[in-house]
């Protein structure tokens, strides 16, 4: 990606606004476009977490929650729509490997990424969810209209 795409980029992912939920290819122009920027950016790797419990604790894991996480979907929420022991001014997530879960699993996670991302709008701070996979049918982050 060209500097001037991967500047548009940025200017994307800081405008809270704009938080929600997409889909990407890959998520190594998103890494580029945050570099030294103060979004963080994180990982979640999650190949062959085919239940709830793996996914959750995934999660738990790389945007290491507090020991207080109760495990289960109330808890992703509110920990979501908190992240008061992140000091970034932004996250976006890109969440790679979840083409094992069960469509109802992946559809209450979308949900619940899709209300943290309007509890961050509304206090104008960014939050972006990013699935690394083509076939999700959300918008695309590189062309989304929002």
């Amino acid at each position: 990606m060209s500097q001037a795409p991967v500047s548009k980029l940025l200017q994307r992912l800081s405008d809270a606004s704009k938080s929600g939920v997409y889909r990407a290819p890959h998520g190594r122009d998103v890494a580029d476009a945050a570099l030294g920027s103060a979004l963080k950016v994180v990982r979640i790797g999650l190949a062959g977490a085919a239940t709830k419990d793996a996914l959750l604790a995934g999660i738990a894991g790389a945007l290491d929650f507090p020991e207080w996480f109760g495990g289960n979907w109330d808890a992703l929420e509110d920990c979501l729509t908190d992240l008061s022991w992140s000091p970034a001014a932004g996250h976006v997530l890109l969440l790679d490997g979840l083409q094992a879960l069960s469509a109802d699993e992946r559809g209450i996670l979308v949900d619940i990424l899709a209300s943290a991302a309007s509890a961050w709008k509304e206090r104008g701070r960014p939050f972006f969810a990013v699935f690394l996979d083509r076939a999700a049918a959300l918008p695309d982050l590189y062309n989304a209209r929002k």
